[in-house]
């Protein structure tokens, strides 16, 4: 019963706020669930980033062949390890001939091997995944920015179009007592409350995803060293004499 009776005082407090201020609460609401909506999204995305990217690297560990690596990176599309590496064997797939099928430390290296040119453009082509990948991760968490940023203040618009209503109707009615002044300043209230509300949860998860995919972005920066110096080794084994 008490519930129902918070609710209705809580309806009586929204039917008292004049049109701009129900304006503004409509603003914050629609930027709380849309951020909320992101934050829950990008939670999954960045699960599925870390649990597809252990998987890959599982695979990139144990198995020797290119080929293999390759197969398994194309199941793991959320893995940004795995797109790295997809773009670097599809570089060394391109000129038709497919790439030295042994990774490390066994048998021979191929007998074209891989020329200078084929390097550079094996590095280029992960830059570009690189850069790719990162604007993927960072995908909609300038708008968690700007309603963090935004949010208290549109919310400050409101308390302060409530508070003007509270004085403007001491002026009508000539009184300042609390049945006058109560409904102007509730409104204020809820507008500031509502500002935090959306603001808080958007700071805070704007905060941890960009911390995610900074992580990630040294992760990919580091595989991409890993698998470029992989790449030179059997550039400069195939260039000695057998």
């Amino acid at each position: 019963m008490s519930g129902l009776s918070r609710l209705g005082g809580f309806g009586e407090i929204l039917a008292d706020v004049g049109p701009l201020e129900k304006v503004v609460l409509a603003v914050l609401l629609a930027m709380s669930v849309i951020s909320w909506a992101i934050i829950l999204h990008k939670a999954l995305q960045f699960r599925l980033v870390s649990g597809e990217s252990a998987r890959f690297l599982k695979t990139y560990r144990e198995s020797r062949r290119f080929s293999l690596v390759a197969s398994g990176a194309k199941r793991l599309r959320q893995s940004p390890l795995g797109r790295v590496y997809l773009a670097a064997y599809q570089e060394l797939s391109a000129s038709g001939a497919p790439p030295p099928d042994v990774m490390e430390g066994a048998g021979e290296p191929g007998e074209e091997g891989i020329s200078p040119d084929r390097l550079e453009s094996v590095q280029r082509a992960m830059r570009r995944v690189h850069a790719t990948e990162i604007e993927r991760m960072e995908r909609y968490l300038a708008f968690l920015a700007t309603t963090a940023s935004a949010g208290p203040f549109i919310g400050l618009l409101g308390t302060v179009v409530g508070i003007m209503n509270s004085f403007q109707a001491i002026g009508t009615q000539g009184s300042a007592s609390l049945a006058v002044v109560a409904p102007g300043i509730s409104g204020a209230l809820v507008a500031t409350a509502a500002g935090l509300a959306a603001a808080i949860p958007a700071v805070v998860g704007y905060n941890y995803f960009v911390g995610r995919a900074r992580h990630w972005t040294t992760e990919m920066e580091n595989f991409a060293l890993e698998l470029a110096n992989l790449v030179e080794r059997r550039l400069v084994r195939s260039a000695k004499p057998f």
